[in-house]
């Protein structure tokens, strides 16, 4: 038998040594860098959890954003009324004398950087054949929180564009054909009011509210001064219950309320406070709003309104005031106190909420 040297011992080559340890790494690093199904699920219920967390304050986020544009809107608009007051020495008309009424929103285009539009028609003309210009979409009149910010169609075809602020038109009475008076509110029919006309004070007396487009409403269903009249001894009496509006009936418009912002009828480019911010009128499961008599139907039947101010922003409704001043209203907002800041020269004591 032959005796291997100590020569003949000699070690296995590198190259095997080396693949061993390789091999060995790669079947530990298999073994530790997996996850189990259990491992798996936590970490996706982590994931869940912080996004259920990070969402709400997202979208909070997001609506203080859009409420301040809308307040910013507000702002424009209301700066642009001033601007006209200005220079025409009075406050733009709910609507004009004449038989085109164009709305006290059209009348300050001018003054909103909107001369491009406004340079495209008169007023001693009809906007029914001005398509181009009702269908113009107006940044500034719309809340960017409106779900409907969209073309009106009719028939398939471009008719109108929607408006999101519209003027204050007072409590419950807005127009009288007869003699051409208005009601108590800020903005007033024929040639419009100058400053002297508040005499509640400018701060005192609301300018415009937040209105949602495409709004159901009533129409030209008759009711009068009883059994709410408008006279100012009694101002407050008014209706109270939204089931009071729809005893009074009429036309039903199913969506077009507030979708014309060249129009200055009250259920186009107006509110009244006949009821609080946000109230819903429930009149057969619609929250309709309500206009007796649209101006320029009847030469004797006096308008009657409640156009209710209301928003997407949650439980307020953006509005600015006849000082240019906005504020955001709580929908619990007193119906006294909001039908008091709705009239102009009420003689009415209330703290601005």
């Amino acid at each position: 038998m032959r005796v291997l040297s100590k020569s003949d011992r000699s070690p296995k080559p590198s190259v095997f040594i080396v693949w061993e340890r390789s091999a060995h790494r790669q079947t530990n690093s298999l073994h530790l860098g997996g996850f189990t199904l259990v491992e798996l699920l936590v970490v996706i219920a982590i994931i869940g959890i912080l996004i259920a967390l990070l969402l709400p304050a997202v979208q909070a986020a997001r609506e203080a954003a859009r409420r301040m544009a809308c307040q910013n809107h507000l702002k424009q608009i209301a700066l642009g009324m001033h601007n006209f007051e200005s220079a025409r020495g009075k406050f733009p008309p709910m609507i004009g004398n004449d038989q085109y009424r164009w709305s006290a929103q059209a009348r300050v285009l001018p003054y909103l950087e909107e001369s491009g539009v406004a340079d495209m028609f008169t007023f001693d003309q009809s906007y029914s054949s001005l398509n181009l210009v009702k269908t113009t979409r107006i940044p500034v009149y719309l809340c960017p929180s409106e779900e409907n910010d969209r073309l009106r169609l009719k028939n398939g075809e471009p008719y109108h564009y929607p408006i999101n602020y519209g003027v204050n038109c007072g409590i419950w009475k807005v127009y009288d054909p007869t003699d051409g008076s208005g009601g108590l509110g800020a903005f007033y029919p024929g040639d419009g009011l100058g400053t002297r006309a508040y005499q509640d004070g400018m701060s005192k007396t609301l300018m415009l509210a937040e209105v949602k487009a495409y709004n159901p409403y009533y129409r030209d269903g008759g009711g009068g001064p009883a059994p709410f009249p408008a006279q100012p001894s009694d101002r407050f009496t008014f209706p109270v219950q939204p089931s009071d509006i729809c005893s009074l009936g009429g036309n039903f418009k199913t969506n077009s309320g507030h979708t014309e912002w060249v129009d200055g009828r009250v259920h186009q480019a107006g509110f009244t406070t006949t009821f609080t911010p946000n109230t819903n009128v429930d009149c057969n499961g619609n929250d309709v709003d309500f206009n007796s008599s649209r101006v320029g139907v009847s030469d004797t039947n006096t308008t009657y309104a409640a156009v209710t101010a209301r928003s997407y922003h949650p439980g307020a409704v953006n509005a600015a005031l006849m000082d240019g001043s906005v504020h955001t209203i709580a929908e619990s907002v007193d119906l006294i106190v909001w039908r008091s800041m709705a009239t102009r020269a009420g003689d009415e004591t209330f703290v601005l909420p």
